[in-house]
């Protein structure tokens, strides 16, 4: 009798131990006994875990914010541990009830689960337990609980019967009409989604009017939801009833009071231009374009200013050149010299893209004066963008047409006060390396990434040792012996330590491409004399340096010349020195 009490005892003992866990007043214990749920309910087994384990959290969920969250995203992975497909339906009360709390992350993140439990419904299952929970929530006194249906509907339409399909439209509909804007928001978020798994003739009779009343909404931030599903929309439609039931719209929304509708017109441009075909694009979306080029408020312009490459890139080939050189031109001529430095550098992200669309005469006749005026703008960000982008002219023109005004933009760049714009210039020297050539890089450049080694922010010196390393792969060893090195080696004698540190950074690099003779005939013994440095940073360096480099010397010299330095080392006062000392040897015998 006492042996089958025990018995009882143990199968009881996981759920009290969670029990009192979730009673405890400490919320991370309270959360660690909900991240174990899954090892309890493997504990209890599938039977118990429907029949005590669900029901218990159903029961209990009131709790803190965090501890909800995690309770949510448990659920989402639990269809194994309560006997799989057959029993999924028992999960949904208590993600139910997480999805009509008032913490907007909580409620997500049981949608996301519910959403992932869906797909584990038989049709019958979902008709019988998931679509009336969906109705419940769509019936709910708290806009929480409107708010979550609407991202329920399109996992679950799909695989239902026609009737419930029809009750689950007229259901969706209730939402578009809400008195709350919350729920509106959540419908006119979800619309394009539900709208993608609706029968077409249904999406013309049904969702049709419910997107145009979401787009003439009171509030904008339905609206502008409703403007973010127009692409999605139209892209569902045959292309004859496109004009009538879409353009109306996109027309109305583009030229919307609202700033924050406008940008996401122009933000969702490309989308939309890609769903109404060619021939919309070219009669009605153009003047859309055109219009929100030159709106007035900044974000709007910047926003349209992005897409410019990409709108032009998509037009229909035989009316493209002509679009762009009377539509599109002129407003990107007034934006070069827009008053907002946002505007004129997201126009300079892809100004330089449009040489290849509009070809060579064009280029030079047209683009040419504008990117010029952008490399002497006052803003870096501007410069840099050009500067970026500077391969697409290089194909169409070449770029000596930009050298003369190229070089001064480059070297006030190189000198900003701003160390991130420093840093992003070098990150582009051996693209200009490559397309100045090697002669007009050498008279003008190279003193440039020499002196960028003793710059004061450290992120540059390092920088500017990778550039060293990239510029040498594409000009070759022999270059960087006549032009980088001896340079290099002048930094060793240096009387700051730091530059003589980023000598051996240097050296780190450069033994990887300048190939084994000079690596070891010129790099190699004045890194073996600077063990001798008073400053213990420099030294333990040196031993890390001679450890990278040992690969690329000749094996000649490891023994008589690089271990006896390393075995000085080794003894070496500093503790850092000696222990760098010792990985180098390790390192090396290895």
């Amino acid at each position: 009798m006492a042996a089958s009490d025990s018995g009882t005892d143990d199968s009881l003992y996981p759920i009290a131990v969670l029990i009192d866990e979730l009673k405890n007043e400490d919320v991370q214990l309270r959360l660690n006994s909900i991240k174990k749920l899954s090892t309890i309910a493997l504990a209890l087994g599938v039977e118990r875990t429907r029949s005590e384990l669900i029901p218990f959290l159903t029961e209990t969920i009131y709790d803190e914010d965090e501890v909800l969250l995690a309770l949510a995203e448990q659920l989402g992975n639990f269809i194994n541990l309560v006997g799989g497909c057959e029993y999924a339906h028992c999960l949904l009360p208590p993600l139910e009830t997480l999805a009509t709390v008032e913490e907007t992350v909580v409620r997500d993140k049981a949608v996301a689960s519910l959403r992932a439990v869906s797909a584990h419904h038989s049709p019958q299952a979902l008709e019988q337990h998931f679509v009336p929970l969906v109705q419940r929530l769509t019936g709910g006194d708290w806009f929480t609980s409107r708010a979550s249906a609407c991202g329920l509907f399109s996992v679950c339409y799909p695989r239902v019967s026609a009737p419930v399909k029809a009750e689950l439209r007229e259901n969706f509909r209730s939402l578009c009409q809400d008195d709350t804007p919350m729920v509106r928001r959540a419908a006119a978020y979800k619309l394009g989604e539900f709208a993608r798994v609706v029968e077409v003739e249904y999406v013309k009779s049904d969702l049709i009017p419910m997107f145009v009343t979401l787009a003439q909404d009171e509030q904008d931030s339905v609206r502008l939801l409703a403007a973010e599903a127009c692409a999605v929309v139209a892209a569902l439609l045959p292309p004859e009833d496109m004009e009538q039931l879409v353009m109306p719209t996109v027309r109305e929304r583009a030229g919307d009071s609202s700033w924050r509708v406008r940008y996401m017109v122009a933000e969702k441009f490309v989308d939309l231009q890609q769903a109404v075909g060619p021939e919309l694009a070219r009669t009605d979306l153009a003047q859309i374009f055109q219009a929100l080029l030159k709106d007035t408020e900044a974000e709007v312009r910047a926003a349209a200013a992005e897409k410019v490459k990409d709108f032009c890139m998509n037009l229909d080939k035989a009316h493209q050149e002509q679009i762009i050189m009377t539509m599109i031109l002129p407003q990107i001529k007034d934006l070069v010299c827009d008053p907002n430095q946002h505007v004129k550098s997201a126009l300079a992200s892809i100004i330089m893209g449009l040489s290849p669309i509009v070809g060579r005469q064009n280029t030079i006749e047209h683009l040419l004066p504008l990117f010029l005026t952008q490399l002497k703008d006052e803003c870096p960000e501007v410069r840099l963008n050009i500067i970026s982008n500077l391969e697409c002219v290089n194909e169409v023109i070449g770029i000596q047409q930009l050298v003369q005004s190229l070089l001064p933009a480059i070297v006030e760049l190189a000198e900003d006060t701003k160390w991130r714009v420093r840093l992003a210039i070098i990150e582009h020297m051996p693209l200009l390396a490559g397309q100045l050539g090697q002669e007009f890089f050498d008279e003008k450049l190279t003193g440039l990434c020499m002196s960028w080694l003793i710059d004061h922010v450290y992120a540059i010196r390092e920088a500017a040792t990778l550039n060293l390393k990239k510029l040498v792969e594409q000009y070759g060893a022999s270059w960087a012996e006549t032009n980088v090195i001896p340079k290099v080696l002048a930094m060793s004698r240096e009387q700051n330590y730091l530059h003589r540190m980023t000598y051996l950074f240097c050296i780190n690099v450069l033994s990887e491409v300048c190939g084994k003779d000079i690596t070891t005939r010129v790099l190699l013994p004045t890194v073996l004399s600077m063990a001798d440095d008073n400053v213990a940073n420099v030294r333990f360096n040196v031993a890390k340096t001679l450890q990278k480099m040992a690969p690329y010397l000749d094996p000649a010299v490891i023994q008589p010349q690089v271990k006896p330095v390393l075995e000085k080392l080794n003894v070496d006062p500093d503790v850092d020195v000696k222990y760098f000392a010792s990985e180098a040897i390790a390192g090396i015998a290895g």
